[in-house]
């Protein structure tokens, strides 16, 4: 059995792939099996390398840099070298006053450039300063390398390559670069001669320009999916409100009578629709609120958002007490209800194709990641990452105001029409229960709203349609879907059932709220005493990744979570139909696709790190459920 050659521990010099570099590294494990050594490179990279591929730091520092033979590159030069010059050698007549190591060095290091442009070998980084949707793990932004033209001298031609890469270079070169600044100065240096060599060298010489695109993942099927899910979702909502509103809301009964099209459009509606959302906007205006910054942006610049949306709910509770007090007559949406909904749907395509005109003047540092170049898959992913009207952030405002505050003023109104159309002087315990919930949730969200930065929704999707319906139209209209149900079809709940749901919905919300807090305060101060007692595994991205607590229980519990509340909204409903459960069964779908978004997402980003936590996190939403 060979024996290692490297201890645990010992610093060594390893070579990184595809190049003739070495960097200073840590020996962290050695496998007996593969006789591959992990190392870890002074950035935090982690690696398996061969131990033909590690050499101790004697072997370096022994070297003389006076001595003529101290470069392999001149050894090997010296018995066959060639009289012959390429077209990118310059003239003897210019020779370098330069000692001989730096002669060797400059050698190497311009070996290493032929061998990556002759080889245009993309490499992942492991690392990203970008974040997940609800403290989900992170993904690493497209297009990482810099946008630059190289150029490659071989024989008698010059092959001259262009890629055409995002203009982020100057912060995500510095980020991921594992070359230390001087030799990037060198690379500079050498770019800069071998462009004034083409320019001054012989004309006979052809230049080949080759143009190559990276490929950009799609998700949700690509275009197909993306049409289907555009043209579809505004028509299954429909058909979901009509077939409530039916007596019997069976699928037995499916498809409901469909209205007229002028049945459903009222100027009327869209008028009060658009006051609804324009005095949201003005409530986010206000100057109330504490300003924090977001995560860092691919630039490096950090947006700045007022977090007041605990102020615009108070504000809008204030208004919505004062109507009642009024007597003005709230059952109006009830009556309206699929009208409201149009015209919401209306207004999202709007902001949509506004969305879609103004991205296409947006600056590349501004795109988003999950952009791909697509115009129709662009419309429905967003384009434009934060697009913004002087400090009016539009992603940011529709992802709490108009369509959550919305979602606990339709709450409201569905109570009051209950007690209308069945004549109570008090609404039923089940209404109570749904509408008590669901205010928790809100007001929890609009608490903690500075949670939402770090979210999927605003460090990765763009906005487009699929954020701009969902926030304005999906969540206010299906969100309250049990409310709307219990309206036309009661269910009288008893005591102790009430009591094990209300228990119910404890439970889910503990796991929400402690396993999203904790998270919360982790990612804000790691060194907090309050969380010393918490296991992580460090990653090659600087960050660790939390393997006790409740994230050492299962790998998403803020979704399990989110799962048991779903249910408690539905229960109070009964058993007599199963539409008051499409929720569930929508949520669980959302959930089970965003989580398998995120792993894929962390196992391109953390490499090693993610599958150690993976085996020490085995299960993903629920225990016992791979």
């Amino acid at each position: 059995m060979p024996t290692r050659r490297f201890a645990d521990g010992e610093v060594v010099r390893g070579r990184w792939p595809g190049s003739s570099l070495y960097y200073e590294v840590e020996i962290l494990s050695h496998d007996s099996k593969s006789q591959l050594y992990t190392v870890k490179y002074k950035d935090g990279t982690e690696l398996e390398l061969k131990e033909s591929d590690i050499k101790p730091l004697t072997s370096f520092r022994q070297r003389k840099s006076g001595s003529a033979s101290s470069s392999p590159s001149r050894r090997r030069g010296s018995r066959s070298r060639s009289r012959s010059r390429s077209p990118g050698r310059p003239p003897r007549s210019s020779r370098r006053s330069a000692s001989a190591s730096h002669q060797a060095d400059r050698k190497e290091v311009r070996k290493e450039i032929l061998e990556v442009k002759l080889t245009p070998l993309v490499l992942k980084p492991f690392g990203n300063s970008i974040n997940r949707y609800n403290g989900e793990p992170e993904h690493r932004e497209k297009n990482d390398l810099p946008h630059k033209t190289t150029q490659v001298h071989t024989g008698s031609f010059s092959l001259q390559e262009k890629f055409h890469l995002p203009q982020e270079s100057s912060y995500l070169s510095t980020q991921y670069s594992l070359r230390p600044r001087r030799e990037e100065i060198k690379l500079k240096e050498i770019d800069a001669q071998e462009e004034k060599i083409v320019k001054e060298g012989p004309t006979s010489l052809r230049t080949f320009e080759v143009t190559t695109k990276q490929l950009k993942e799609v998700e949700f099927g690509g275009v197909p999916g993306v049409l289907t899910i555009m043209l579809g979702l505004p028509a299954f909502l429909f058909l979901l409100l009509l077939m409530c509103k039916q007596k019997e809301p069976s699928l037995l009964n499916f498809p409901p009578p469909l209205p007229a099209l002028s049945d459903l459009w009222d100027a009327r509606v869209f008028g009060l629709y658009l006051v609804w959302f324009f005095l949201q906007a003005l409530f986010y205006l206000l100057p109330i609120g504490k300003v924090v910054e977001g995560t860092p942006l691919a630039d490096g610049r950090r947006l700045k958002y007022r977090l007041n949306g605990f102020y615009a709910f108070i504000l809008t509770s204030g208004l919505v007490g004062a109507s009642l007090l009024w007597d003005v007559e709230l059952y109006y949406v009830y009556n309206h209800f699929l009208q409201f909904a149009l015209a919401a749907t209306v207004w999202a395509v709007v902001l949509s194709v506004y969305l879609c005109a103004r991205a296409l003047k947006a600056p590349r540092n501004d795109l988003s990641p999950a952009s791909s170049g697509n115009a129709i898959y662009d419309f429905f992913i967003g384009r434009e990452l934060n697009p913004r009207i002087g400090t009016f952030d539009l992603k940011y405002f529709c992802e709490l105001r108009p369509g959550l505050i919305g979602w606990v003023v339709i709450n409201l109104v569905m109570l009051l029409a209950e007690m209308k159309v069945q004549n109570r002087a008090f609404p039923s315990l089940a209404m109570i229960l749904v509408n008590s919930f669901q205010l928790l949730y809100v007001v929890d969200a609009l608490w903690n709203e500075e949670a939402l930065l770090t979210t999927m929704d605003i460090i990765h999707d763009g906005f487009g349609f699929m954020l701009a319906f969902g926030d304005l139209v999906w969540v206010p209209f299906i969100y309250s879907f049990q409310a709307f149900y219990l309206v036309a079809h009661p269910n009288e709940l008893s005591w102790p059932a009430a009591s094990l749901i209300v228990a119910l919905k404890l439970c889910g919300f503990i796991i929400f709220r402690c396993a999203n807090s904790q998270k919360n305060a982790f990612r804000k101060n790691p060194n907090d005493p309050k969380l010393a007692h918490l296991k992580t595994i460090h990653t090659s991205t600087g960050k660790n990744l939390l393997v006790s607590g409740w994230w050492g229980f299962v790998r998403h519990p803020n979704y399990l979570g989110d799962l048991i509340m779903a249910l408690a909204w539905s229960l109070p409903c009964g058993f007599s139909h199963i539409l008051p459960y499409f929720y569930v069964i929508y949520f669980t779908a959302l959930l089970v696709h965003r989580e398998a978004r995120d792993e894929h997402h962390c196992k391109r980003k953390y490499g090693l790190a993610w599958e150690k936590y993976c085996q020490r996190v085995p299960y993903r939403i629920f225990p016992h459920v791979y």
